[in-house]
C-alpha cells in the first residue's frame, strides 16, 4: 500500500508542470472568458458590470451572429470529406513503392506553409482568368472565354466552397500524417492473417485498417471538427468575411476587436464551444471505445 501511494504521488509530481500550464493557459481563459460574458467590460479602466443574459438575448435575436454560425456550420461539410480522403491518402503512401517518400513530403508542404502565402497564391487560382478556371475550361466543364470566367470569391454561391476547398489543400497533409502513424502501428501478421484467408483489399480495409485505427479517427475528426468551428484565418486571407463566408469566428473577433465589445465576443465564443462540445459528444459516441 505504502508504494502504491508513493507511485501515485510520484505520478502526481511529473504531472504537475502540465497541469500548472493548462490551468494557466487553458482552464483561466475559459473561465475568464465566462465572466466576460455576463458582463459589460470597458477596455478603457478594465471595469466590468454584471448584466446578466443581455450578450446572449442579443446575440440571439442578431441576423449576422445566426448567419455567421450557420456558415460555421456548412464548413463542418469539410470534416468528413478531408478525413475520408486523408485516410485513403494514407493508406496509399503507407506502400513500400518507388516514390513514396516524395509525394509524403509534397503533400505535407501545404501544411508548413505560411497561410498569407498560400492566401496569395489562391487568390490568383481563383482570380476570373485564374488556374481553376483554365483548368475547368481545359476539360470544357464552363464555357470558353469571357463567358465561362467565374468570380470564385465573389459570389455568395460558392465562395464559401472555395474557402473549403482551400482548407482541405492545406489540412490533408496533416492528417495523413497522423493516420500514416496509426497504419504503421499495425502489427503486418494481422494483414498476413487476413491474406491466407483470402480476404479482399477491401475486406482488409473495412474489417482490420478502419476498426484498428479507430482512435486515430476519431483523433483526427475531433481535431478537424474544432478547427472547422473556429475557422477564421482562411476567411480572412481569402475573402475577408465578404460574399457570405462570414463565420462565427470572425464575429468573435470583430466584436471584440474591431467593436471593442469584450462580453458580447465571449457570449458568442461561449456559444461556439457548446457547439463544439456538442459535436465532441456525438464523436466519442461513434468513434469512442464501447466499454
Amino acid at each position: 500500500m505504502k508504494n502504491s501511494s508513493s507511485y501515485t504521488g510520484i505520478a502526481y509530481l511529473f504531472l504537475a508542470p502540465a497541469l500548472i500550464l493548462m490551468g494557466i493557459f487553458t482552464f483561466w481563459p475559459v473561465g475568464y472568458n465566462a465572466y466576460l460574458a455576463f458582463n459589460d467590460y470597458s477596455i478603457a479602466d478594465g471595469a466590468a458590470t454584471w448584466n446578466n443574459f443581455e450578450h446572449f438575448k442579443y446575440i440571439y435575436k442578431e441576423e449576422l451572429f445566426h448567419n455567421a454560425l450557420k456558415n460555421s456550420l456548412i464548413f463542418l461539410l469539410i470534416v468528413p470529406v478531408i478525413q475520408i480522403c486523408a485516410l485513403l491518402l494514407a493508406k496509399l503512401v503507407n506502400n513500400k513503392l518507388p516514390g513514396m517518400t516524395f509525394f509524403r513530403a509534397a503533400f505535407y508542404i501545404p501544411v508548413i506553409t505560411a497561410i498569407s502565402i498560400a492566401g496569395v497564391v489562391w487568390v490568383n487560382v481563383y482570380k476570373y482568368d485564374g488556374i481553376l478556371t483554365w483548368f475547368l475550361q481545359a476539360l470544357h466543364l464552363i464555357p470558353q472565354g469571357s463567358e465561362g470566367q467565374v468570380d470564385w470569391l465573389g459570389n455568395p454561391a460558392i465562395a464559401l466552397f472555395g474557402v473549403m476547398l482551400f482548407t482541405f489543400w492545406r489540412g490533408i497533409g496533416w492528417f495523413m500524417v497522423l493516420y500514416l502513424a496509426g497504419l504503421q502501428a499495425i502489427p503486418k501478421e494481422v494483414e498476413e492473417a487476413a491474406i491466407l484467408d483470402g480476404a479482399n483489399a477491401f475486406q482488409r480495409f473495412w474489417k482490420i485498417t478502419v476498426p484498428m485505427v479507430k482512435p486515430t479517427i476519431l483523433l483526427c475528426s475531433l481535431m478537424s471538427t474544432i478547427a472547422a468551428m473556429k475557422i477564421l484565418q482562411e476567411v480572412v486571407v481569402l475573402t475577408k468575411g465578404q460574399a457570405d463566408t462570414y463565420t462565427a469566428l470572425f464575429y468573435v473577433y470583430d466584436q471584440a476587436f474591431r467593436n471593442y465589445n469584450f462580453g458580447r465576443a465571449a457570449a458568442a465564443g461561449l456559444v461556439v464551444t457548446f457547439f463544439c462540445m456538442i459535436l465532441a459528444a456525438i464523436q466519442f459516441r461513434f468513434f469512442g471505445e464501447k466499454k
